[in-house]
């Protein structure tokens, strides 16, 4: 998933930055409220994670413009503050959860994954479509309970699809799921995952789930549950 992390102090903003990517997100990490909006005008996000003592523009009003802006992706808010009335102005604001600092990030990242699990319109850990079953806490996919052995980058791919199932996706989205720097982005690449991707999942049965939109990008076609 593709996370946006806006966190003033350099070192958490750094610490957050590496052990979300080492959980498999792309994450976007800016010091301050202006370099959050221009970021999430220029690319698509699943998740903020918005400490709320931000320099200039504070993590509140932040979170309000993004909402009067339409933006409805989950929101996360990190507070240094203690009492109940700043936890609950954000969650009024429109953030979705909080974490009080300092905190312990696999808190952080349970909290992360039900935000993201129920944005997508699922309650459980597994999803699952006809004999495909995805593990989100494992990141492993299973094809009538047997791994079917994907790298990293066809993981993602595939879970991204299948949280999206019969929306069509856009290469530049897939993309945006594989890697942060926009220079290293290639649509070929993502040509040839899905289509390991498709031989991986296809070779075992006649079962068909991910189409090509011509122009437009991937579908998975199957209902997920």
């Amino acid at each position: 998933m593709k996370l946006l992390v806006v966190e003033d102090e350099a070192l958490l903003r750094h610490h957050l930055f590496t052990r979300l990517g080492e959980q498999g997100h792309i994450a976007d990490a800016v010091a301050n409220a202006e370099e959050a909006l221009y970021r999430i005008e220029e690319f698509n996000h699943d998740l903020a994670i918005i400490d709320l003592g931000l320099p200039g523009m504070g993590g509140l009003e932040l979170i309000k413009q993004l909402r009067e802006a339409g933006k409805t992706f989950p929101i996360l808010i990190l507070t240094a503050r203690g009492n109940w009335q700043d936890k609950v102005e954000g969650l009024a604001a429109g953030a979705d959860d909080y974490v009080v600092k300092p905190f312990q990030f696999e808190e952080l990242e349970a909290r992360l994954n039900a935000l993201l699990r129920r944005s997508s319109g699922f309650t459980q850990a597994n999803i699952e479509a006809g004999p495909l079953t995805l593990d989100l806490n494992r990141k492993q996919a299973l094809l009538e309970g047997e791994p079917l052995g994907l790298t990293a980058y066809e993981y993602r791919i595939l879970e991204y699809l299948m949280r999206h199932h019969q929306q069509v996706v856009a290469k530049e989205r897939l993309m945006e799921q594989l890697y942060s720097d926009e220079a290293d982005r290639d649509p070929n690449v993502i040509e040839v995952l899905v289509g390991r991707l498709r031989r991986k999942i296809e070779g075992k049965q006649d079962f068909k789930p991910i189409e090509t939109v011509r122009g437009q990008g991937y579908i998975f076609t199957q209902v997920c549950h």
